[in-house]
């Protein structure tokens, strides 16, 4: 690459919210200035405060800012940028983008084009990794198109059957066909869905595995060969087929199966000559058998939750790759440190289908105290938009024990006050005091199989009986007219301190 072992002075983030702020910070630390873009809407996030510079790219729309490759570079140019961190989403996965930087002669940190291209396609990603072994999903070796042809291959897969969308994710171009009956409605959905989403109507048919759970490999690879694991990801909580809640490790691998599917992992990275961070990701069946699902060739959200089992700064170790240095560890040199959650806060309102919301925060206080780590990208005051993921924050938490980090986040939920708009912490409760959940009884159809809306008006079982002892020691007391209004006062300010709204 151009600027190989380039120390990189000045880096431009091309994204914004929590991940622009969480990577600017980690920059900071590594004494490398920082380049921040916005929208006409972000003008006044704390990405673009916490940056040495920053540069407006055009109105909210995203394709008007943050998608604008072309003007991106333009501000690298005019400003000496050396690097270009892409964050997740937006122009993360554009291989086009990717090599424009590079033509640049700027430093695109994050894996190559190739590996963009063929990890983008779920078709090809299962024909490069396939040859390496790692356990596949029976399915479609091909994109379909015929219908019959398809419906035919179905029935000899066997129903419950997955129709994909080869360029699709996110949960887009995605249909479960349970018999032969509904399958031609099915796929015409998918190709219609596929072509609106991605511009691309490929599909493919796999066999639908039952009670799933979603197991992720971090890997970070540098220039020079070696590819290591950095453990597994947790992510069977979702709703429409997104990640709601993540921890590491997960509660179910032995350490046996954990080297495997680490290996696999490794090797899914070695066939597509991966650099830098990247996650592969496998469903995992009852029998704890697993399959490669697909690699996503940036940082995910997520990443927090492995950084702070194994005590590695990705985006540190990303800047590192890029500049062409080696992997300052082994894998040997890699352990479990504890356990840690995560809970995506989405200004979404849990008890009407997970429906974004919009509004101004009008309270904004965060938790604090030890392993609670909280990564937002807004302030109290501030407008949640409408143009982009309605993601407010990540908390974060991280413990001793699986046991003990439940605790911790059940404490930094009840300490984190949101007022202006529906958010998922009260379902993030509801989750942590879930039977199912903390026994580690799980899959990805966890929300399907067990929560219902009406539920989160219940107040939590704890705080019922805390509320009866109060009102039972206060009505105790001698003094039974005062006492009693005291009483009333005392049990409804309890609880109306307690609300997260």
């Amino acid at each position: 690459m151009a600027t190989q072992n380039n120390e990189m002075k000045k880096i431009l983030v091309a994204n914004r919210g929590e991940i622009a702020l969480r990577i600017i910070r980690s920059l900071k630390e590594m004494n490398i200035r920082t380049v921040a873009v916005y929208s006409e809407a972000d003008r006044d996030a704390p990405h673009v405060k916490a940056a040495d510079e920053a540069v407006l790219l055009g109105p909210a729309p995203s394709k008007d800012s943050y998608l604008r490759a072309d003007k991106i570079l333009e501000v690298c140019k005019e400003l000496g940028v050396d690097g270009i961190h892409p964050g997740f989403g937006f122009l993360s996965e554009n291989s086009g983008f990717a090599n424009a930087v590079e033509a640049a002669g700027i430093t695109f940190i994050g894996p190559s084009a190739h590996a963009m291209e063929l990890m983008g396609s779920k078709l090809a990603a299962k024909e490069a990794v396939s040859k390496y072994n790692t356990p596949l999903v029976p399915g479609t070796e091909e994109a379909i198109t015929d219908i019959e042809v398809a419906k035919n291959r179905a029935v000899e897969i066997g129903f419950p059957i997955l129709i994909k969308a080869s360029a699709g994710g996110g949960g887009k171009g995605m249909r479960i066909v349970e018999n032969v009956e509904e399958f031609e409605e099915q796929m015409n959905r998918a190709v219609s869905e596929a072509i609106s989403a991605f511009g691309d109507g490929a599909v493919f048919i796999e066999k639908y595995v039952l009670g799933p759970r979603h197991i992720e490999i971090q890997i970070l690879a540098d220039k020079h060969g070696n590819i290591v694991y950095l453990f597994e990801r947790e992510c069977s909580i979702q709703r429409r087929h997104q990640k709601v809640i993540e921890e590491a490790p997960s509660s179910v691998l032995t350490p046996e199966l954990r080297k495997k599917m680490g290996e696999d992992a490794v090797n899914v990275a070695r066939s597509c000559d991966y650099v830098g961070a990247g996650t592969v990701e496998f469903l995992l069946d009852a029998d704890r058998n697993y399959y490669f699902l697909e690699m996503n060739t940036r940082l995910q959200v997520e990443h927090s939750v492995s950084e702070l089992i194994t005590g590695i700064d990705l985006v540190k170790e990303q800047v590192r790759v890029a500049r062409g240095e080696k992997l300052a560890f082994t894998q040997d040199d890699l352990k479990i440190n504890g356990h840690a959650i995560e809970l995506r806060v989405y200004a979404e309102d849990p008890q009407n289908n997970f429906l974004p919301d919009i509004g101004k925060l009008e309270v904004y206080k965060k938790p604090e105290g030890p392993g609670v780590r909280v990564d937002d990208g807004f302030e109290e005051g501030m407008q949640i938009p409408i143009y982009y993921d309605p993601m407010i924050s990540k908390l974060i938490v991280h413990a001793e024990s699986r046991e003990a980090a439940i605790g911790r986040m059940k404490r930094a939920i009840k300490e984190y006050h949101i007022k202006g708009v529906k958010n998922t912490l009260s379902f993030g409760a509801y989750v942590m005091n879930h039977e199912a959940f903390v026994s580690g009884d799980f899959d990805t159809g966890f929300v399907k199989d067990h929560f219902k809306p009406e539920d989160l008006d219940k107040p939590c079982k704890d705080e019922m009986e805390i509320a009866a002892f109060l009102a039972k020691h206060i009505f105790s007391s001698s003094k039974v007219k005062v006492e009693s209004e005291s009483a009333t006062a005392a049990v409804s300010n309890w609880k109306r301190n307690r609300s997260n709204v």
